[in-house]
């Protein structure tokens, strides 16, 4: 059966004027610095697997899997991008897929973009590659433990982080919301170490030295970025087969009694993931995924060729 894909992230109404514009500054100060460290140590082969992996990482969030209790999650890749491509560059990519989904989709407001990329891109990048890191040169069933641990940390540490944003805006009661949250991550982060272990088995077999760190930068290859565009695309075509059911915030508001103080964006382009013109069908998701998959890429490719041409000078 056919179900919508509904807004994931954060909306505006959620989160008080002043946490939203603490965290609007901590993210552009922690983006500009990925933006001077990424040029340092950027390789021009590893420019399209930055678009490669943004597609994917966007592709990948459209399918909600189910989780207990009538509640789906769905994927951060916030530690798989800083796994592949280091910190620097994994902010980078998970800024371009937050943005696109704000602007774009509507999902997640533009008052708190700012917390939506730190809770889900920056903080989930520090702590998977800062794990991942740490086991870097060992063996293999090792480092894939690590990884699935780190990604599951990840995303229970940016629904805590959620929780306290929440109670600092005077949105829910901290004893209510803390547990309410980390209840429902707990969960949905086994499904983020899985789909992480397999991204990262994936990669090690088909391309190893992209997961080595002495060869991050380096990475890439024309064919490897084909394979990836195609495999972010058939993601894609999977979204329809979503999880109709609430993610973990949706379910957590609707259950906390917060869930009207959500405010609906000023304007309207592909709202839930959808292209007007088409309905509410699996075509028009299809294809609305599809616009969004490819403009994060093109997105990530301009930015990447304009830091090795400014670097150039």
């Amino acid at each position: 059966m056919y179900a919508s894909i509904e807004p994931l992230h954060i909306p505006d109404g959620f989160l008080s004027l002043g946490v939203s514009l603490f965290f609007w500054a901590v993210t552009a100060v922690m983006v500009g610095l990925a933006v001077v460290r990424t040029n340092r140590s950027l390789g021009e082969r590893q420019i399209p697997l930055m678009g490669v992996m943004a597609a994917f990482i966007f592709a990948a969030q459209m399918l909600n899997f189910p989780i207990a209790g009538g509640t789906s999650g769905h994927f951060l890749g916030g530690a798989l991008a800083a796994m592949v491509l280091g910190p620097w560059a994994g902010i980078l990519v998970m800024t371009a897929v937050v943005a696109v989904q704000g602007f774009l989709f509507q999902d997640g407001g533009l008052l708190v973009m700012g917390a939506n990329i730190f809770n889900m891109g920056i903080l989930t990048a520090v702590i998977g590659f800062g794990l991942y890191r740490m086991v870097s040169g060992r063996g293999r069933a090792l480092r894939l433990t690590v990884a699935g641990m780190a990604a599951w940390l990840a995303t229970v540490a940016a629904a805590l982080l959620t929780a306290l944003q929440l109670w600092l805006s005077g949105t829910a009661r901290l004893e209510i919301v803390v547990p309410a949250m980390l209840g429902v991550h707990v969960l949905i982060g086994i499904g983020e170490g899985l789909i992480t272990v397999a991204a990262l088995t994936f990669i090690e077999r088909t391309r190893p030295d992209l997961v080595e760190a002495e060869h991050t930068a380096a990475g890439g290859g024309r064919i490897w970025a084909v394979g990836g565009v195609l495999v972010s695309l058939a993601v894609v075509l999977l979204s329809p087969l979503a999880s109709a059911d609430p993610d973990g915030l949706e379910r957590v508001a609707a259950d906390l009694g917060f869930l009207g103080r959500a405010r609906r964006a000023p304007f309207e382009i592909l709202p839930n993931y959808s292209l007007p013109l088409l309905g509410d069908t699996p075509a028009s998701t299809i294809l609305a995924g599809l616009i969004g998959a490819l403009l994060v890429m093109g997105l990530l490719w301009a930015l990447g060729r304009g830091l090795k041409a400014r670097d150039e000078k």
